[in-house]
């Protein structure tokens, strides 16, 4: 159990590694954070250009957690926003709601169409597969064959760059349990929201999910923590099961922080490549095979109050190389530093080096505002003016070997007495923010004499609602 005063390291200071630094800040026993980038949020950061705010991922606040929500709630009071949702699917040149809208599904596939959606479904019910080992084979038993090709395959291949036959059945029980089409009919035509995905309503802080990370990083300052931005750890060293320290680049500079116990958020690919000495030969191969997806997000700024009512829309056709489009506005009103104008947010899956990568910035700008017009919902000539915001190990990939690499990480972390590893990198775990907190605060229960499996949290899932 450390004492006060006690050095507590954290690498990463996005919703998990901020809130492990804020909760050790509120028990009185300071932390150091160490971030590589210039902004405090991770993947859940808000970026701000001429003014105008983007949440890079979009991210509604939504949890049935009351002690994130009681966190949550207490850091932002009034300025957390309750939103009424409003998303839709472009899908065959046609705009569904999402969630499902009963009529409105039925009018957008037409009588024969939603004849064979039917159809394919009952099929599946009298002869499911056997077997649920692919994300496909887990939507198609849930939905049928002909709505997965609809709603499903082609914004997850463009999202995860790999095909549906290639990807874990896991990554459709997390990011879609509770989801059935029994499940979404009844959402149409009760209005019930037991899935996640069908909520109606979320929170949203009033400038951007920036506002909650910088009020959790003030409190930590205030509690006698210390963040440091730009700082980037490039090596674990360690000796008898416990990491010593970690050597931290800083521009042209190199040192060392020492702690007693040391909280990461890394990659676990990055973990492991920076562990000195380094692991076993078995440890290093298992880490280099897990993988990541990597995000870009195109802002646009647009010459016109209005565009259109969603928060975002998902863009399931394959001929569009833009996955969702955000629109800021819509999110909170202040996110827009000119009510004349609007920002939107153009979201592109990639992996980090690939082809659309290595796109400049100009030409990545370009593509957006092409595809904006061919979508039919702005004109070219309304885009005033862009900017472009990377972000590297966006998404752990669920591919159908990630279980086994991250079994040989899982023990040979295990050995580590001093060390946890939380977040969606820290576990390589597709997990939400909420899911993200909540693991922060058991890691920090951990350093206060709890023994809570944090990995089992996660894969359970049931503790956290």
């Amino acid at each position: 159990m450390p004492k006060i005063g006690d050095p507590i390291v954290i690498i990463g200071a996005g919703p998990a590694g901020l809130t492990a630094a804020f909760d050790l800040a509120e028990r009185g026993c300071p932390a150091v954070v160490l971030e590589k980038d210039a902004l405090p949020g991770g993947l859940a950061r808000t970026e701000t250009y001429k003014g105008f705010r983007f949440d890079i991922g979009g991210h509604r606040f939504f949890t049935r957690n009351p002690e994130v929500k009681r966190l949550w709630h207490g850091l932002l009071g009034r300025d957390f926003l309750l939103v009424e949702r409003l998303s839709r699917i472009f899908y065959r040149n046609k705009f569904f709601r999402y969630p499902l809208d009963l009529a409105d599904t039925l009018i957008n596939l037409g009588p024969w169409e939603s004849l064979l959606v039917a159809a394919s479904f009952l099929r599946t019910r009298v002869t499911p597969r056997p077997r649920e080992e692919t994300f496909e084979q887990w939507v198609v038993n849930r939905f049928g064959r002909r709505l997965y090709l609809a709603f499903f395959k082609s914004y997850t291949e463009k999202v995860w760059g790999l095909p549906c036959s290639s990807l874990g059945a896991e990554l459709a029980a997390q990011r879609i349990k509770g989801l059935s089409l029994r499940s979404v009919l009844s959402q149409a035509l009760f209005r019930t929201n037991s899935s996640k995905s069908l909520i109606r309503h979320f929170h949203y802080p009033v400038r951007g999910p920036g506002i909650l990370w910088q009020r959790m990083l003030d409190r930590v300052r205030r509690g006698g923590g210390r963040v440091r931005f730009r700082a980037e750890v490039v090596r674990f060293h360690h000796d008898h099961g416990q990491i010593r320290n970690v050597w931290v680049k800083k521009g042209d500079r190199r040192e060392v922080v020492s702690g007693r116990a040391f909280i990461s958020t890394m990659p676990l690919s990055e973990l492991i490549s920076c562990l000195d000495p380094p692991p076993p030969v078995l440890v290093r191969e298992a880490a280099r095979r897990l993988r990541h997806r990597a995000f870009i997000l195109v802002g646009l700024i647009l010459s016109r109050k209005s565009i259109f009512p969603d928060q975002w829309i998902y863009i399931h056709a394959p001929r569009f190389q833009v996955g969702r489009v955000q629109n800021y506005k819509n999110w909170s009103p202040s996110m827009a530093a000119d009510q004349a104008k609007t920002s939107l947010g153009m979201e592109y899956f990639c992996t980090q080096g690939d082809e659309t990568w290595r796109l400049s910035d100009r030409t990545l700008i370009e593509l957006a505002s092409r595809e904006l017009a061919g979508l039919g919902l702005a004109r070219s000539e309304d885009v005033e003016d862009g900017v472009v915001f990377r972000q590297r190990s966006a998404y752990p990939v669920y591919d159908l070997e990630y279980r086994t690499h991250l079994k040989v990480i899982r023990r040979y972390l295990s050995h580590f007495r001093n060390f946890q590893t939380i977040g969606r990198n820290g576990l390589h775990s597709y997990i939400d923010q909420d899911h993200s907190t909540f693991t922060a605060l058991r890691a920090v229960d951990n350093l206060f004499g709890a023994s809570h499996d944090l990995w089992d949290l996660i894969d359970g899932r049931n503790s956290l609602e």
